[in-house]
Order: structure tokens, then sequence, then C-alpha cells
């Protein structure tokens, strides 16, 4: 199994060094040279197996199978539901994903405690150290944190907007005590975080320097990790039964995964809605055809406070024919103008993808917060509610709806204080988080500033 570049000017690389790379050398972001044909996971199989089969099957023969199966063990073992990915009913014909059962009540948990194992293995067997870097919106910060906290061969450092994620989105990631994770709070908003990191991959001296890696969305494996919990859902609800997913969404690696997952077969077709809030990026992609870069709004839901969606590369490099040629130039102009319409080669194909987008505003996401829980008793988190909101709007149809619940309600204590006029306690397993030291450092949103940081604090 070999994986190639979006941008085409790259060679192709096996599974652990296109993880391990993160963003390829020519700026694109690595792909499967063919995808694999995966069966689908049975309603009898444990979600680690379906995860060993999934990542082995992208692995190739660089891992054995057992190798495999260790990661994912020590991955999941730390998760509060044995099912990792469970579904409960919300209403006829609809369910909700709970994807915040690990260690830091997010869906990113998931894929990130599996990169942690997996950088930990490699790297040990080769002997190397890696510094790791990743821009957070909120809740990728926390689980790379968690994931990396006291490994031996790894440096994280952590870019988040200052004062825009929330308090306790904040603390997962500032408060492990760990001596090789780094915080970094920029005073510019997760647009300008991610650029920075982008920006840090584009010097390659500096990246064969510091031995640079990526875990944002664009690391293939968290592509992968992710794709299994929609195989799973499609077990327990029923191989051959239509689903749409509603994904909320912000640089669209969790809406891309189930993509992955229908391509390699593990689904009976695929239908998925972006559901984004007033950042709407995705909706005018799909809608409109044109990519537009704009100031993030902040909303009730941070996470998704994105305007330039990564991971939608990679689906247009696919609708495209993976033609990297067109690709360069589009996203060329992208960054030259901020505003662009995408081509017909990728805006015809892009509308039988099986993805689509939708935005919901700042209020009717408070009071979607507030529906539920006079419905059924439950608090949601903000972007939750974005998720079941769209949901809704999508009427009563013959299809099953999935929305994937992509954080725990008490990330969001304020928010949900101010939607429902109730507290939300974290749960027992992290009550002691709020009493715990924080640590970090504020810069400036300058490259070069973060460059030198990394360099002083990185161990060698």
């Amino acid at each position: 199994m070999k994986f190639i570049s979006t941008r085409g000017l790259a060679e192709p690389v096996g599974f652990v060094d296109a993880c391990l790379s993160g963003l390829a050398p020519d700026g694109g972001l690595y792909v499967p040279e063919s995808w694999p044909a995966i069966e689908p996971a049975r309603i009898d199989e444990p979600y680690i197996s379906v995860a060993s089969r999934v990542i082995s099957a992208f692995a190739g023969d660089e891992l054995p199978r057992d190798t495999v199966e260790a990661i994912c063990e020590r991955a999941y073992a730390g998760f509060a539901h044995k099912s990792v990915a469970p579904l409960v009913q919300w209403g006829s014909n609809r369910f909700i994903m709970e994807l915040h059962h690990g260690p830091t009540l997010a869906f990113k948990d998931v894929a990130m405690q599996l990169i942690g194992q997996l950088f930990d293995e490699v790297l040990s067997v080769r002997g190397t150290r890696m510094s790791v870097t990743c821009a957070t919106s909120g809740d990728t910060g926390g689980a790379a944190a968690a994931a990396f906290a006291g490994a031996s061969q790894v440096d994280l450092f952590i870019l988040h907007p200052f004062e825009r994620v929330s308090p306790v989105q904040r603390l997962f990631m500032t408060t492990t005590g760990a001596d090789n994770v780094h915080n970094i709070a920029i005073d510019e908003d997760f647009d300008v975080c991610q650029a920075i990191v982008k920006s840090l991959f584009a010097d390659r001296d500096f990246v064969a320097e510091t031995n640079l890696s990526g875990v944002n969305s664009i690391n293939w494996a968290r592509i992968a990790a992710q794709s299994v919990y929609y195989a799973t859902a499609q077990a327990a609800l029923g191989a051959n039964r239509p689903l749409r997913f509603i994904v909320p969404s912000g640089n669209m690696g969790d809406a891309l995964a189930g993509y992955v997952a229908a391509r390699c077969g593990l689904l009976a077709g695929f239908e998925a809605v972006c559901a984004v809030n007033e950042n709407d990026t995705l909706r005018v992609l799909f809608d409109e055809g044109r990519m537009v870069r704009r100031s993030a709004l902040s909303t009730p839901s941070p996470a998704m406070d994105i305007s330039v969606p990564s991971n939608f590369e990679r689906l247009a490099f696919e609708v495209s024919g993976r033609d990297p040629q067109m690709l360069r130039g589009l996203y060329e102009r992208f960054a030259q103008t901020g505003d662009v319409e995408l081509p017909d080669q990728i805006s015809g194909p892009l509308r039988c993808s099986g993805l689509s987008g939708a935005s919901v505003s700042n209020d009717a996401t408070l009071s979607e917060m507030n529906r539920v829980h006079d419905e059924t008793g439950w608090l949601i988190c903000p972007h939750t509610a974005v998720g079941t909101h769209v949901a809704r709007a999508g009427g009563d149809r013959d299809v099953t709806d999935v929305v994937l619940a992509t954080a725990h309600a008490a990330k969001f204590p304020e928010t949900v204080e101010k939607a429902v006029g109730r507290d939300c306690p974290l749960p027992d397993r992290v009550a002691g988080l709020a009493d715990k030291t924080e640590v970090f450092e504020r810069l400036p949103s300058e490259v070069s500033d973060v460059r030198h940081y990394i360099l002083e604090n990185r161990r060698h």
C-alpha cells in the first residue's frame, strides 16, 4: 500500500511515513494510491477487531496484524464505553452516535489515542524522536495532549486561538503536567493557527532539523481511524439499511472519513451532511461551487469556527479524477485571492459524492440544545446541536439519520447554562480537571516566533 500527494509532486510513501509526515513535502495531503476493499463489520464484531482490520488494510505489509491489534487494544483500553462509539435512539428512525467516551470527552480521542500508540510503537522501533505539532479549534489539542503526554520519543506543540476555545477545552490541553507537551496561545483565530502550522511544514530545512510531524485531521491515520465508527454504525443498524450521517464539521476530516469508509466497501451506500455553524464555507462549497476564505466568526460551537476546511482538498482530488495539476492551480489561485469558483471538473462530480453542506445559526443552535433537553432530558454539546438541527430540517424520510455527537456537553458549561438554564458537571472520571495547574505560552501570530519556540523547547 502506497500513499500519494494530492499535489502530485512528492514521491509515494508507505503508510507509516505518510502518518509520521502528516503533510506531504509538496504541500499536498496523502491519500492511498488505490482504495483497499475491506469486508464490512459484523453486528457481533468488537470495535477493536474492526479497527484492526481497517488499519491493517491501509498499512499493508508495513505493520504485522498482531502489532496493529496491540496498538488498537492500548488505544481504546481507557474509553468509558466498551463499544467506543455507542448508538442511542433519539427518535423515529434517528440515532445519535456518542463519540465522547474517550479521555478528553471528544471524538478526536478515537483517532488521537490510536495515533499516540502508533507513533510510540514506530518511533521506538526506529530509535528516533519527533517534534509533533497541531493547530486546534478546541478538541484536537486536548486529545493530542492526552495521547502524547509522557511519550518518550515525541515533543508535542499545540497551537490554539487565545480565548477562542472553551475553558474546559483549554484545560484538557494545558494541565497534563507533562514536560513534553507545550501549549501555545496565538493572538488570532484557528485559521491563522492552521496557516502557521502549514508554513512550518513548508520550511523543509526546519522540518528536517526538528523531524516535524503533524496530527491535525490532515494526518491520514486520523482519517483511517475515524472511518471505523461509520462501519460499526452500519453493522449495528443493519448491513443493508440506508443511512444518512449528519456530521458537525469544521476541517471536514470526520465527514471525509465517512466517504473513505464508503470507498472501501464498509457502508451500504453513502450520504452525509456536513453540518456547519455560521462559518458556512462548506455550505458555500457544496451549494454554490465556490471556495471562499473569510475571517472566522465566533460562535457557540467553537471547534467549528473554521473558514478553510483542509480536508476538502482530498475530496476535490478524488472527484476531479485525481488530477494533481488542476488541483495545484486551484489552490494557488485560492492562496492569492481567497475566492475562487470550483472548475466543472470538481463541481459536477461533487454533487454526486454523497456529501452536502448545511449551516445553522447561533440562535438556532442554542434553541436546539434546549429542545433536545425538553424532549429527552439529555444535555448535548453545541456542535451536536448543529447536527440534530440539520437532521430535523431533513424531514421524515425512509433513510435512517445518524447524528455524530462530537463532544460531551460538559466541555461547554457556559453555553449549556445559557441554552438550557442548568449546570452540566464534568463526569466523575475527569471531575478534578479544574483544580489542575495550567501551563501555556502566549505568542503573536508570527511564524518566526513559533519556529523559535519549538527550536528552544524540543528535546534533542
